[in-house]
Parts: C-alpha cells; sequence; structure tokens
C-alpha cells in the first residue's frame, strides 16, 4: 500500500502527476452555461418553419379552379 503523503510535501514532479490524474475531460457536457426561453415574451426572431415557405401553392391552386 502507498503511504499517504500530503501535497504540499510532493516534488513538484509528483505534484504534476498527481494533478494530470485528476484532471477530467467534460465528456460531451458543453461548460457554456444556458438558460430556457420563457414562452411569455415576444421574440423578434422569426420562426425557422416560415423562411422556406413561399404561400404560392394554394394561390396556384385556387387561381386553376
Amino acid at each position: 500500500m502507498i503511504r499517504f503523503i500530503p501535497r504540499e510535501k510532493l516534488s513538484k514532479r509528483a505534484r504534476e502527476a498527481l494533478d494530470r490524474a485528476k484532471r477530467t475531460l467534460w465528456d460531451g457536457v458543453n461548460p457554456v452555461t444556458r438558460k430556457v426561453e420563457n414562452k411569455k415574451i415576444y421574440t423578434r426572431k422569426k420562426s425557422p418553419r416560415w423562411y422556406d415557405d413561399d404561400s404560392t401553392g394554394i394561390f396556384v391552386i385556387a387561381c386553376s379552379v
């Protein structure tokens, strides 16, 4: 069993190795803080579903009748 040695008493290389072992990755988690949009407030951004809708299909069908 490895004896416990306080971090302050470890050598610089041993401290670096200990820090490297404790360091972990985010594993797919984005650390940027996100907040949920308030659904009650007005948003100026257009809804993405209206960008491609030109509504000419209904006009063509109505005129051809």
